[in-house]
């Protein structure tokens, strides 16, 4: 699917959101990436293949956990 040089990482690779956009709706929530990822707005993701990866947020600056 990628035409770039270098090629985007592919949609099994770990750093498959560094891929380029191909098209951004953010005011539907969600961005399409070079490799048919299918990246939302709350870090969730869909694959080409069907999967789904959970969002994965960051935990917010200041917020800690009791130890």
């Amino acid at each position: 699917m990628c035409q770039h040089q270098p090629p985007c990482p592919s949609a099994d690779s770990a750093d498959r959101e560094s891929a380029r956009l191909v098209a951004h709706h953010p005011e539907q929530g969600w961005s399409l990436l070079c490799n048919g990822v299918v990246l939302f707005e709350d870090t969730g993701e869909l694959l080409p293949d069907g999967r789904v990866i959970a969002p994965h947020r960051p935990l917010g600056a200041g917020l800690t956990t009791a130890a």
